[in-house]
């Protein structure tokens, strides 16, 4: 394959963009190589500026759970740009979308619309600290949950650790409220609430998409809730990237236990910017208007990113067997991407849940962040780099999740191990 254009394409946008790329990840520095500048996607396909042709396992890291250029969706999207782009006034496509969400699951009441997963987050924590009247927040090393100050956190050493801050500009006054536990291990919680008194919730991705693929044990959710209870603080679940993904409930559709708040993201847009978080009325009322609690934007509940995250939500209500489909699609895949590292003598761990999958080139299995971070990710670099030449397009990093749309065919899946096989032979 050729890259001319793409390659001169990241070189006029480095003269103007920090990077070349407006996410640090898409420019590829842990694979190697020019990231590719997409022209159109087209169902399961993506097409970059060479006309090169790839089968897409990012799925604009989630959100296309139909494929790229949906006609549903798109359909949706023409009728409401026509009536107009944005109001910054109530329409009753929010109020509908809300009402679809709120339907799925009895314990929220009420659900609040933003642009992004970030602003979902942060929006929710905020929530959580005027709801408690307490300050300090415990996340896992390993989960992502946006770009907001609190939340950019380095591990430290030892199992629970205040945070500092991982990234430049994010005052340490802001992150010293955040607090450390590692990932399925519930002594390393317990330690944040022996050393706080204040916390007022326990933010976590139920299915981690951000440490690579990993989901959390049942009996570890469930502790997290009795901790909660018994302290006084917020559950929260980061379903942004397996809300409507996992399951039709996304994790809560798998897991038994309850949060008191959940964000979600990705698909609720049908691939435009939308994000969303809610809860119990007790809690969400203290929203302004109605309480004291600030959040705003003028782009929320987006009369067109509505319009979108209603056609795609609805398509998938309507398709009893969707998630059986996809999750039957990604094992399927796994296990055969599995099957032809082992033929090469390469160790791959592997696991999928609905249309989302991960894998590492790790020895054992992956069930923290100190474990996805002993992956071999030249390995992992290799396999993105070869996999491209043979026209199959995977996240461009070890620690990202893939993703299967309703557009991809079993033969693709088939192709994809297939070509699989030659890679991994040339990377032993």
């Amino acid at each position: 394959m050729h890259y001319d254009k793409s390659i001169k394409a990241y070189e006029k946008a480095q003269n103007v963009i920090p990077g070349g790329v407006d996410s640090p990840v898409r420019a590829f520095k842990s694979v190697g190589g020019t990231p590719l500048f997409i022209k159109k996607g087209e169902g399961a396909y993506l097409i970059d500026l060479d006309n090169n042709r790839y089968v897409d396992y990012v799925q604009s890291w989630g959100p296309l759970i139909f494929g790229h250029a949906n006609k549903t969706i798109e359909k949706a999207v023409i009728k409401a740009v026509k009536k107009g782009l944005s109001f910054g006034a109530p329409t009753k496509a929010e109020t509908k979308l809300a009402s679809l969400i709120c339907s799925l699951f009895p314990e929220m009441d009420k659900v609040r619309f933003v642009s992004s997963g970030t602003e979902a987050v942060m929006s929710a924590i905020r929530l959580a600290r005027g709801f408690t009247c307490k300050d300090d927040i415990i996340k896992f090393e390993g989960c992502y949950h946006g770009h907001s100050d609190s939340l950019l956190v380095q591990a430290g050493s030892g199992a629970v650790t205040f945070g500092c801050p991982s990234s430049p500009g994010v005052p340490a006054d802001l992150t010293k409220h955040t607090l450390l536990a590692k990932y399925n291990d519930i002594k390393s919680v317990k330690e944040c609430f022996k050393n706080s008194k204040n916390i007022a919730c326990i933010i976590i991705e139920p299915i981690a998409g951000n440490m690579g693929f990993v989901p959390a044990d049942p009996k570890f959710l469930q502790e997290l809730r009795t901790l909660c209870d018994k302290h006084g603080a917020l559950l929260i679940f980061d379903e942004v990237m397996s809300g409507f993904r996992a399951s039709l409930k996304g994790a809560q559709g798998i897991y038994e236990t309850v949060p008191d708040l959940v964000t979600f993201g990705k698909v609720i847009g049908g691939g435009m910017p939308v994000g969303a978080f809610g809860g119990r009325a007790e809690i969400m009322d203290n929203l302004s208007p109605d309480g004291p609690v600030y959040q705003a934007g003028t782009l929320s509940g987006n009369p067109v990113a509505m319009a979108a995250g209603l056609a795609s939500l609805e398509q998938i209500f309507k398709d009893e067997t969707l998630h059986v489909r996809l999750e039957k699609k990604a094992k399927r895949l796994v296990e055969g991407l599995k099957d032809a590292a082992e033929v090469s003598g390469i160790t791959l761990q592997v696991n999928a849940i609905g249309s989302m999958f991960g894998f590492f080139f790790n020895d054992k299995p992956v069930k923290n962040f100190d474990d996805a971070l002993k992956s071999n990710t030249q390995c992992f670099a290799a396999f993105h780099q070869g996999m491209l030449r043979e026209g199959f397009y995977f996240a461009c990093s070890q620690f990202e999740t893939g993703f299967i749309s309703d557009a991809m065919s079993d033969a693709m899946i088939e192709e994809t191990i297939e070509a699989a096989i030659k890679v991994f032979e040339e990377i032993a």
